[in-house]
């Protein structure tokens, strides 16, 4: 098994406040409930916890429809190459999502291109006992659905996870807006914004065993991974590897559902917040 994970009392916490105004998913995070939302502190390294060579947040924000995130990457050199959807989009630099769902959780990419990468995966341990089994859209015998043990923690305590990589979230809306050039190294970019909004409907199978609410009530703490990975680290003497994260997790893995960053959901309006 890989070193110690990070110490649990050192886990970033963060609260998504309620929003009563639309917001257009367009990449631009232009809108005023963005600028009131709190940020995260800068991504710090997935694995050692120092910060990351270049400034990268987010923010979470919520409706009676939709859970939204965004994210702000600063970026010199906005690249990207991949742009079909499922793509192994971890080869470019991107951002990215997990959203635990206790006996399962769910994972979300996406580069400066617009590009998504998404999987749902279960705990073996619970395909039975949770009865996932019995559900059709989960027969693990489907095309695109596959073992998996992890990254760089591994085995896991809980044991291994089935992969769905043939699971869509119903109704989820993504954008990125590129402030700069993309792929033209001659000049400096700025960086890169991503802008989501995913469906409490889609969640069904994340509140399936624990019954959770969806929406979620004033003061239900849900566990997910705010995540940046880089195709380039910075040079030495830096231990940077590479990814950065809201909230480290001591090893090179981002499957790690224990580290996950606890989003704490408040009904007061982002607005009154001051």
């Amino acid at each position: 098994m890989a070193g110690p994970l990070w110490p649990e009392n050192q886990i970033e916490e963060c609260t998504a406040y309620r929003i009563d105004s639309s917001i257009t998913v367009d990449g631009h995070l232009d809108e005023a409930v963005w600028r009131a939302a709190p940020k995260s502190p800068r991504f710090r390294d997935l694995v050692h916890g120092q910060p990351g060579i270049h400034d990268t947040r987010a923010s979470v924000l919520w409706d009676d429809q939709n859970l939204y995130v965004g994210y702000w990457i600063e970026e010199p050199d906005v690249q990207a190459t991949l742009t079909e959807r499922d793509a192994l989009i971890y080869m470019d630099n991107d951002v990215e999502l997990f959203i635990d769902g206790g006996d399962c959780y769910y994972e979300f990419e996406i580069n400066a291109f617009g590009t998504i990468y998404e999987v749902l995966f279960i705990w073996e341990e619970a395909y039975e006992r949770g009865g996932y089994s019995r559900i059709p859209e989960f027969n693990r015998d489907a095309e695109g659905v596959k073992p998996f043990h992890g990254v760089g923690y591994q085995p896991h305590p809980r044991g291994p996870r089935i992969g769905y990589w043939n699971w869509d979230f119903q109704g989820l809306k993504s954008a990125v807006h590129v402030d700069g050039t993309i792929n033209n190294s001659e000049d400096r970019d700025r960086g890169w914004t991503v802008e989501l909004a995913l469906p409490w409907e889609g969640m069904k199978w994340l509140a399936h065993t624990d019954g959770r609410t969806l929406p979620p009530k004033d003061g239900d703490v849900w566990r997910m991974d705010f995540s940046r990975f880089n195709q380039y680290k910075e040079a030495p003497p830096s231990k940077d590897p590479g990814g950065w994260a809201w909230s480290p997790h001591g090893v090179w893995d981002s499957h790690v559902p224990e580290r996950f960053t606890k989003v704490s959901f408040s009904t007061t309006n982002v607005n009154e917040i001051g």
